[in-house]
């Protein structure tokens, strides 16, 4: 039997984005590694968390915009789909891409929130810091809300990030170039949960 990977996946790329249109509202399909995977829906915690950080990129970083729930081409050769919690990129950066899944190329970050599921520990804390990593996106950052911490990835390298710090809730974190914010996250503690 042949393992499910990025070389071999369960369908063609097409295929997946086809499927993906046509996914009723409310549920996010990815392609990550060769494997379809449903994003769950986020609940208000999260959501509260991701416009949290926003306000900090907004107020920080005003050349940049936090989009929400963007779509990527992400893994190996870009054959994978993801759907970002968020990333940060350049003011306007995505209007000029035509299409549902933009190439990563301008991104500075992609955040990814831990969600209260199954799959959060596979997804979220090492298929989609390996798919941003091979990517080529400078800082990756996980909010890791069942240890009430921030995990920053940065520095990547053939397709591993070569950096990364953990920081509790309440630490001032800053994220290093080309983000280059810092934050005081304190108030993610009202957020725990």
């Amino acid at each position: 039997m042949t393992r499910i990977s990025a070389e071999h996946p369960q369908m063609s790329v097409e295929d997946f984005e086809e499927l993906a249109a046509k996914a009723p509202e409310g549920v996010k399909l990815e392609l990550i590694n060769g494997k379809l995977q449903v994003k769950p829906v986020p609940d208000q915690l999260h959501r509260a968390i991701v416009m949290w950080l926003l306000t900090q990129c907004m107020q920080q970083r005003p050349d940049t915009l936090l989009y929400p729930e963007q779509d990527l081409r992400v893994s190996a050769y870009r054959r994978g789909r993801a759907v970002a919690d968020a990333v940060l990129a350049p003011v306007d950066h995505f209007v000029t891409h035509d299409g549902m899944w933009p190439e990563p190329a301008g991104v500075l970050m992609a955040v990814e929130v831990t969600s209260h599921d199954a799959d959060t520990d596979r997804r979220d804390r090492v298929e989609k810091r390996d798919a941003y990593a091979q990517a080529g996106i400078p800082v990756h950052l996980l909010v890791d809300r069942d240890a009430d911490r921030l995990v920053v990835h940065a520095d990547p390298r053939d397709g591993i990030y070569r950096a990364t710090h953990s920081h509790d809730y309440g630490d001032t974190v800053a994220l290093p170039a080309p983000v280059g914010i810092t934050l005081d996250t304190g108030k993610l503690k009202d957020y725990s949960g």
